[in-house]
């Protein structure tokens, strides 16, 4: 599949045919291979429910920093929500030009696990704007929902049962949505100042909306491949742990994003990751393949990480993680 281009996938027969999840599974299984990183359009989210996403998100990031400063994540908590400034968050062990706000699964305190004080469990911090908490909670259970359709097209792909993931690890999953603005890289600025550091994520599925401004890049063949906006489309990508999962079948690529238009650029995150409890092992039909890791990586993931060590649980692995993108919350709250 060796293209200067990321794959276009349409799932909207999935809704349709189940007939059709053989042949959707397989471009998946194509492009989380080669890729890592693909579009999916036909996905049936309202347009109308993603530019009201977008708008209100134009509007808080306009607003002066006092008002967003309300809900700045120092009064989160364990729940680690809410705002941060640009230079806030440590991505790739330097501070991010970009600002943002964190979001989760809104839970009361009627839970047990907010009861018991589980870090990244709890209620959001909203922005005082009509209309952002509606919003922004349909927008997750929307796209929550497509994730969940694209995990049974991947599971098929793989060549295992359509719930798969579902039933091991995605019944009561752990969502985690960001919405991010990326202003315009400073005047002078050279190629190594960025929106967002080369990284990678941690979970399963990641669903990007991202507006008309071009900045993200992944690393493919040795090189960074622009992924442009397509209209009504997501980019999806592989995470960590899907990676894992998959003995290093799937690669969970290296990605960045450089802001050089000019102009703010605003970027909508959905990241779908198993349950906090879930305990993490390989898929047992999955041999690990060695060809495909050097074939990407010259035999080593970018990090070092092992592929062949999965265990513990996904709540476990994702705080060592979190950690170290806000090191100044790691004490507060964990």
């Amino acid at each position: 599949m060796s293209t200067d281009r990321l794959p276009i996938i349409d799932i909207g027969s999935l809704r349709r045919d189940t007939r059709d999840f053989a042949r959707i599974g397989a471009a998946l299984d194509a492009a989380c291979c080669e890729f890592g990183f693909f579009y999916i359009t036909g996905h049936g989210i309202d347009p109308a429910l993603s530019a009201r996403m977008m708008k209100l998100a134009r509007e808080f990031f306009a607003s002066p920093l006092q008002a967003k400063m309300a809900i700045a994540m120092a009064h989160g908590g364990r729940a680690w929500r809410g705002y941060f400034p640009v230079d806030g968050e440590l991505t790739s062990g330097r501070p991010d030009r970009k600002e943002g706000i964190y979001f989760g699964t809104e839970l009361g305190f009627d839970d047990a696990r907010v009861r018991a004080g589980v870090p990244l469990h709890g209620m959001n911090l909203f922005p005082a704007l009509p209309g952002f908490r509606e919003t922004i909670l349909a927008y997750i259970d929307e796209v929550t929902a497509v994730g969940q359709l694209l995990l049974q097209g991947v599971a098929v792909g793989l060549g295992l049962s359509r719930d798969y993931f579902l039933e091991r690890y995605t019944r009561d999953p752990t969502v985690l949505f960001r919405i991010f603005n990326y202003p315009p890289s400073t005047a002078g600025a050279d190629e190594h100042e960025l929106g967002v550091g080369e990284h990678t994520d941690y979970g399963l599925l990641t669903l990007l909306r991202q507006d008309d401004i071009a900045g993200l890049q992944i690393w493919y063949q040795d090189r960074w491949l622009a992924a442009p906006p397509v209209h009504d489309s997501f980019v999806c990508n592989v995470g960590d742990m899907l990676e894992r999962l998959t003995a290093g079948r799937y690669v969970s690529a290296l990605h960045r994003v450089r802001n050089a238009s000019g102009r703010d650029r605003i970027s909508m995150p959905l990241f779908l990751d198993p349950s906090f409890e879930a305990v993490l092992e390989p898929i047992k039909v999955l041999a690990p393949d060695p060809t495909a890791i050097n074939r990407r990586r010259h035999g080593r993931r970018w990090d070092g990480a092992d592929l062949a060590t999965v265990s513990g649980t996904y709540g476990d692995y994702l705080l060592s993680k979190v950690s170290k993108v806000f090191p100044q919350l790691r004490t507060e709250v964990l």
